[in-house]
């Protein structure tokens, strides 16, 4: 029986349009870049050979075109998993549900979203201005709480791991993205596993005037390791990416541009110019995904 969504549940705009994203099935590609930063959208499009559809609704900014030919979208979230979520849900509702009956499609679509963000290295030997695929994350945040996220032994073995290590008063999540996607995009990037935090300050480490109550959390995630998996990167939004992705059957990748070592305390002297680096990588290898 397919699922019938009440206007509580599914809500959207009066033209028809999903409700944070103010966007229709029609208006996105079956291929998605996704950035943190609003104003990266124009970043990223003004490479395109032309824009089609554009959208400006909150913190979400939707450019749809074609690159060389290719049909793409790329999206702004904002910073966080639970910009994640409004965006994963609304995305896969775009998808996979016909608004106007508001139940399932009967055919399942599979988008492949492709995550272009920024990165501190954990990893004294991961350079600034490094690119990083992740293949697997590691969410510190509280997202999969609230969905019942599927794990492989190894990945439940990591996480109660790293809980003990990190001696951390909960239980991280670990999942992995797309194998697919990280064998076609990470030719030219270093192949390492991110840590998603839950903000940008205490979560990561930094203390400003405010007390923290883990600040040696950054040395205990650089040296914690589960075999041959050690822990590379950490930012704010990849672990949500890759467990909704997971439970809505999408493939996802998080591509980093690494600005920061937070062991050599080193920070890149032009991260813009690492962000284009990493925006025109991840385009060229747009081109020849399937």
């Amino acid at each position: 029986m397919k699922a019938f969504y009440p206007e509580s549940e599914l809500i959207l705009n009066k033209d028809g349009s999903v409700y944070h994203l103010s966007l229709r099935p029609q208006d996105i590609a079956d291929i998605i870049l996704t950035v943190g930063d609003p104003t990266r959208v124009h970043k990223v499009s003004q490479y395109f050979d032309d824009i089609t559809f554009e959208m400006n609704k909150r913190e979400f900014i939707t450019h749809t075109g074609t690159y060389k030919g290719k049909k793409i979208t790329v999206m702004s979230t904002g910073m966080g998993t639970d910009n994640v979520e409004i965006l994963m849900t609304e995305l896969d509702a775009l998808a996979n549900i016909n608004l106007k009956k508001r139940e399932n499609k009967s055919r399942k679509k599979s988008l492949k979203i492709i995550r272009i963000g920024t990165s501190g290295a954990l990893q004294e030997d991961i350079p600034v201005d490094s690119l990083l695929a992740s293949q697997f994350a590691i969410g510190l945040d509280t997202l999969m709480y609230f969905y019942p996220l599927k794990r492989t032994e190894a990945e439940a073995n990591v996480e109660a791991a790293l809980q003990l290590e990190a001696e951390l008063p909960f239980r991280p999540y670990c999942v992995e993205g797309s194998s697919r996607l990280l064998k076609h995009f990470s030719e030219d990037m270093i192949v390492g596993n991110t840590v998603t935090c839950p903000g940008f300050y205490g979560p990561q480490g930094r203390q400003l005037r405010t007390p923290i109550k883990y600040p040696d959390l950054g040395h205990k995630l650089s040296v914690f390791h589960y075999g041959d998996l050690w822990l590379t990167n950490f930012e704010m939004e990849t672990s949500g990416y890759y467990a909704l992705g997971r439970m809505m059957g999408h493939e996802v990748l998080s591509c980093n541009a690494i600005i920061a070592n937070r062991i050599t305390n080193k920070f890149s002297k032009n991260p813009d110019k690492v962000i284009d680096k990493l925006i025109k990588t991840v385009l060229e290898k747009v081109l020849t995904l399937e």
